[in-house]
């Protein structure tokens, strides 16, 4: 059995105290000096907080939302997380005036102990710090053994202290660690006969939750099903059955679906990098060019003086930028390209950011050269940059296949990805998505060699010469690189319509105008994009009752 390390007593405990009003550290201090607590240090900002941690390892952190500073609260302490500063065991208060629900819902992920609303009442506050301490006194052998991932060991535990009377208060908090080491065990069938006796007389989320996960870890599909969508109307549940349900269609390789439920998590917790970023690689994925875009600006906005911040976050926004703009219209796209080359420039303004990515910013000159039809000096630039062929990050090296293959190098292009498929494990969650999306890339790139504006254009043209079949083929193209382009399908359905009306439909044009007309019921129109598609609609609904008759 795992050796215990002993606890210190309440007058040995460190603790530290991040806000940056004065008022709240009287109260705080006042208030932990009457249960017998002396080593207390206050930190106003987060720069004197980190370097207070760089020295004393803290038992217990009470942190502000609203930190004086550089940094809030909410970055502080995934930065303060990330840096082994606050571990498992370590004893975590946030503080904030700010009950929102997305930030709510982003404190809850961090796991903090306790959650405070200020303004704080000093009676109060020594009242919670006396049961924190004494949760944590009574807990401790379970909670460091929970920790440490010894589960059959924490489940020892948690059993003996079910039968400790003194405890009673604590047993639904004994009885969640208990379900979570069962499922950590991957024990579900046992899990699941756990979560449904307690069930019977327990009505937390947690509960409800955890039963859903071992539904879903056992494929019992029926049962699952009427669960979660009940824990879907819940507040107090939908956040976390969101993430439940993400990764487990993800897992079985649903990424239209994992998307879609990722997205929705998304809205209430938007600061959450990490979601973020599974939400822009499951967006490229699904050929979501805005959703790419907003994923990436939101990484970079919420990454902001954190422990993730760095320019490398807006280079993507960058990258986003372009893919989207070139599956827009040409007035649409110009504009988006504006923005975009503002912000290269500010990039480049500082000097060490300019020297770090010149490599990256190169690549990106090279793609808005392609992007404005400026080939040529897309291609000269490839040719004075030796440079690009050296190995460098998975975004980086997908950048130098979009560059390669707008320029027109497509064997060149075809190579790097070749490369990059086999560099990607897709045994997590991330790897899982980015091998699927390199494998889409590979077949993607294989049989279309333009993006959806190039091929848009040679649509366009073949159709002012009346040459609609080779028109449709083109957009055909542009539909599968950008199937939720309105405009694009849109267009098909004009095409569609023509070729109804002068030579009908084959099997396979009838299937794809009924199911584009599905696509555009169920999305929203502009008013000028409902009267093309009611019209396109009626046209071809003639000529196939025509037909019918």
């Amino acid at each position: 059995m795992i050796k215990i390390p002993e606890q210190k007593p309440s007058n040995k405990l460190e603790i530290l105290v991040i806000d940056g009003q004065a008022l709240v550290h009287t109260v705080i201090k006042a208030a932990l000096l009457d249960a017998g607590i002396k080593n207390i240090q206050s930190a106003h900002n987060s720069y004197t907080a980190l370097q207070l941690c760089e020295s004393i390892k803290f038992d217990m952190v009470l942190i502000a939302f609203d930190v004086k500073s550089d940094k809030d609260g909410f970055n502080l302490l995934e930065e303060m997380k990330f840096k082994g500063y606050i571990t498992k065991t370590t004893c975590v208060v946030f503080l904030s005036a700010d009950t929102n629900k997305g930030l709510v819902n982003c404190v809850v992920e961090m796991e903090p102990t306790d959650f405070w609303v200020k303004p704080l009442d000093k009676s109060k506050v020594e009242h919670r710090i006396q049961q924190i301490l004494l949760i944590e006194q009574k807990l401790y052998a379970l909670r460091f053994c929970f920790d440490k991932e010894e589960y059959p060991t924490a489940i020892y535990y948690a059993e003996r202290q079910l039968k400790d009377d003194s405890l009673v208060l604590y047993h639904p908090h004994i009885n969640r660690l208990i379900g979570r080491c069962l499922f950590n065990l991957r024990e579900y069938k046992e899990a699941q006969a756990f979560y449904e006796k307690i069930a019977e007389t327990y009505s937390y989320a947690w509960v409800q939750v955890g039963l859903a996960a071992t539904l879903l870890q056992q494929d019992k599909m029926d049962e699952a099903t009427t669960l979660t969508n009940e824990l879907l109307q819940r507040e107090d549940t939908k956040f976390a059955t969101y993430d439940l349900l993400a990764e487990y269609h993800i897992a079985k390789e649903n990424f239209q679906l994992g998307y879609e439920i990722i997205q929705e998590a998304t809205k209430l917790a938007p600061r959450s990098i990490e979601r973020n970023r599974k939400s822009w690689n499951l967006a490229r994925l699904n050929h979501d060019r805005l959703g790419q875009y907003i994923a990436t600006k939101n990484m970079s906005k919420y990454a902001k003086n954190s422990i993730h911040d760095s320019p490398v976050l807006q280079l993507n926004v960058i990258r986003s930028a372009i893919d989207l703009a070139a599956t827009l219209p040409e007035a649409e796209s110009n504009k988006l390209l504006a923005n975009t080359e503002r912000s290269i420039e500010r990039l480049k303004s500082d000097f060490t950011v300019a020297n770090e990515l010149k490599e990256q910013l190169t690549i990106i000159n090279i793609r808005l050269m392609s992007l404005r039809n400026n080939k040529k000096v897309a291609e000269a630039l490839i040719e004075e940059n030796s440079a690009l062929d050296i190995q460098s990050s998975f975004e980086d090296e997908l950048d130098k296949v979009k560059a390669y293959h707008e320029a027109g190098m497509w064997e060149k292009s075809m190579s790097i990805l070749n490369e990059m498929k086999g560099g990607v494990s897709d045994d997590s969650f991330t790897g899982k998505v980015l091998t699927a999306y390199l494998e889409q890339e590979s077949q993607e790139r294989e049989n279309i060699r333009y993006n959806p504006k190039e091929l848009g254009e040679m649509a366009s043209s073949h159709y002012k010469n009346k040459r609609y079949k080779p028109s449709y083929n083109f957009l055909c193209q542009a539909n599968k690189l950008s199937p939720n382009n309105k405009n694009i399908v849109i267009t098909i359905l004009k095409v569609l319509a023509i070729i109804a009306e002068e030579s009908g439909l084959t099997e396979a044009e009838s299937l794809h105008a009924e199911e584009s007309i599905k696509f555009l019921v169920d999305v929203k129109l502009s008013e000028q994009q409902q009267t093309l598609f009611n019209e396109y609609k009626v046209r071809i609904d003639k000529v196939l009752r025509d037909i019918e008759e």
